[in-house]
């Protein structure tokens, strides 16, 4: 059984891989540039990726879930297929001004999911029993703060767009928030495993609403402060909203008190109020997402050009290589989804929702099925974590909520966020793998055999 839970993830990376070939070949046709010089050399590199972590997580991790590893490779392959797909767009308007061809993004994407691959293996190599972060859980939560803050240091830190996410050294720039939010959900799963009695004692009630003691609300409050400290030094409304809800989130499933959502609630809203007053950037957000058209000439372009493909690709999309995703600012970061809608329509959008919708509801399966509170906590909070990324950008591109600034999982161009999503995969996984594996300490052979099957 162990041997056809593996057979199925390879079955699944295959069918994968071949739909990222065909989608190549079908963005080179279209849009007249042929078959892709390049195509079974990129081809193999993401085949020999994919392979290498399936090998490792069949070597390593056996008993884990097979279906998480083949969805985010064929959301990897999406976003890689756009960005190629973008990349054409960019060297046709250089030709057409007889400007430089700019350097194709998809190779630098291409190389990022190589490193990721490498990560995700190494998680597996190094990290035997989950159980084990554990015991470094304020060690990790420091070193995530001092990540999170890490932007707002002179000389490295640097602004892109108005935000102060950035860090640099020499030619290699990247996102610390992007691994601080993993380092920081294992400080929640190992704190609130040890605090979740205490936090969840009800003492006093107000409008039938159980309130926690005093000392007992300086946790939610420091998280509180924090988020709105990256909101008002960094200027990431993104990162602030992921960091608080991720806490509140985490906080109701170790205490499953409802009490902590609507304190959490009624923070976030005081929060944002007081931001939106005070803060110029956050006005413009709010604004813009309230009426994007008025401004459609100056700070509302981007969300009117995206509104505008999803309209164009209707139902059933343009067509892979026949829209024009490229009159969208950013297109291969911030609104890669505006992009794939326009050519896939709103059917795609839809298979890719449910994509992610399948990945985060096998990391909530992790957390169901795992045997110890810290694993159970810490795969929910992973699973948050994409689910939350998800939603904010989602919501953004579509004009749900204010744009946001987060990067969507697997399919934006940059590599922070790549490898920081494989990671959390990785994470599940090895989760997974242990809370799957029978118990054969106390067992007989025969036993040990049924408490396979049956989990299988």
């Amino acid at each position: 059984m162990i041997k056809k839970r593996r057979n199925t993830e390879l079955a699944l990376l295959i069918f994968a891989w071949l739909l990222g070939v065909l989608g190549t070949l079908q963005v080179g046709w279209a849009t007249g540039e042929g078959t892709p010089p390049r195509l079974w050399i990129t081809a193999g590199a993401v085949a020999a990726v994919a392979l290498v972590m399936h090998t490792v997580v069949r070597i390593r991790a056996p008993y884990a879930d097979p279906i998480m590893l083949p969805v985010g490779t064929l959301l990897t392959i999406l976003g890689l297929i756009m960005i190629y797909r973008l990349d054409v767009a960019d060297a046709r308007r250089a030709q057409l001004n007889k400007s430089p061809i700019p350097t194709p993004d998809v190779y630098s994407q291409l190389t990022w999911f190589a490193i990721a691959g490498i990560l995700f293996c190494a998680v597996f190599i190094l990290l035997r029993d989950h159980r084990r972060l554990q015991r470094y859980t304020f060690t990790f939560g420091l070193i995530g703060l001092i990540l999170m803050v890490l932007p707002l240091a002179p000389i490295i830190g640097t602004t892109v767009n108005g935000a102060t996410l950035w860090v640099r050294f020499g030619g290699l720039q990247f996102q610390p928030a992007e691994i601080a939010k993993i380092l920081i959900t294992i400080f929640f799963a190992g704190y609130l495993v040890k605090t979740r009695d205490s936090l969840a004692l009800v003492r006093t009630k107000v409008l039938g609403v159980g309130l926690p003691r005093p000392k007992d609300l300086g946790p939610i409050v420091v998280a509180w402060f924090i988020s709105l400290g990256v909101l008002i030094f960094q200027r990431d409304l993104g990162t602030s909203l992921l960091f608080f809800g991720l806490f509140v989130s985490m906080l109701y499933i170790a205490t499953q008190r409802r009490s902590w959502l609507i304190i959490g609630f009624v923070l976030f809203v005081g929060g944002a109020y007081f931001a939106y007053s005070n803060f110029a950037h956050v006005e413009a957000r709010v604004t813009v997402w309230l009426d994007p058209w008025t401004y459609s000439d100056t700070t509302g372009y981007q969300i009117v050009q995206s509104l505008y493909g999803l309209a164009n690709g209707g139902i059933l999309g343009a067509g892979l290589g026949q829209g024009f995703p490229n009159l969208v600012p950013f297109a291969s970061t911030d609104f890669i989804v505006s992009a794939l809608g326009e050519e896939l329509g709103i059917t795609g959008v839809f298979a890719i929702l449910m994509l992610y919708a399948l990945l985060i509801e096998r990391g909530f399966r992790v957390a169901i099925t795992c045997r110890d509170g810290f694993g159970q906590l810490l795969a929910a909070g992973l699973s948050i974590t994409l689910a939350l990324q998800v939603f904010v950008i989602i919501g953004g591109v579509t004009g749900l909520i204010p744009l946001t600034g987060l990067t969507t999982p697997f399919l934006s161009y940059g590599g922070s966020s790549l490898i920081a999503n494989w990671v959390i995969v990785a994470l599940l996984l090895r989760i997974s793998d242990r809370s799957r594996r029978p118990d054969t300490s106390q067992i007989s052979p025969d036993d040990a055999m049924t408490q396979v099957v049956s989990r299988v």
